[in-house]
C-alpha cells in the first residue's frame, strides 16, 4: 500500500525558467546534482545519460512532496508537440490544492504565467488550469 504521493519529475530545456515556475508556487531548491552513466544509464534506460537533476521541495510541507526537474546534457531531450492536449493518452496534468485560488492566479498572471481556464465550481473546488514549464498542464484546486 502506498503511503502518500512522492514526486514528480518534469523534463525541461530552461532549468532557470522551471525552477522560478514552480518557485512561484513556493517550492525551493532542496538538492541539485548531475546525473551521469551508472546506475542512472540502466535505471532510466537512457544510454549516455547526463542531466542537471535538481529537486524542489515546499518547506515544512508534510508529507514532503517534490518537484523534480531534469535537463538533459545528452543525448538531447525530444519535444513531445502534444504534450499540453488533454485528449491524449499518458500524463495528463498535475494538480495542486491552495488555499486561495484567485490570489494565487493573480499573482501568477502578473508575473506573466498563463491561465488557460477556469471552471468556477467542479467537485466542491475551483480549479485553474496553468501552462508550466514545456507545456506541461498544472492545475490549481481551491477546496470550498
Amino acid at each position: 500500500m502506498i503511503t502518500h504521493f512522492d514526486h514528480v519529475t518534469v523534463a525541461v530545456r530552461d532549468l532557470d525558467a522551471a525552477i522560478r515556475f514552480f518557485g512561484l508556487l513556493g517550492f525551493e531548491v532542496d538538492k541539485s546534482v548531475v546525473i551521469a552513466g551508472e546506475p542512472f544509464a540502466t535505471y532510466m534506460g537512457v544510454p549516455d545519460i547526463e542531466a542537471d537533476h535538481v529537486t524542489l521541495a515546499v518547506p515544512g510541507m508534510t508529507p514532503r512532496f517534490e518537484m523534480q526537474i531534469l535537463r538533459y546534457r545528452a543525448p538531447r531531450a525530444q519535444l513531445d508537440p502534444v504534450i499540453s492536449r488533454l485528449d491524449k493518452l499518458g500524463f495528463n496534468h498535475i494538480c495542486f490544492a491552495v488555499d486561495d485560488a484567485q490570489a494565487t492566479v493573480d499573482r501568477l498572471k502578473a508575473e506573466g504565467v498563463e491561465v488557460r481556464a477556469e471552471l468556477t465550481a467542479f467537485h466542491n473546488r475551483r480549479l485553474f488550469f496553468l501552462t508550466g514549464p514545456e507545456g506541461i498542464t498544472v492545475e490549481l484546486a481551491q477546496w470550498q
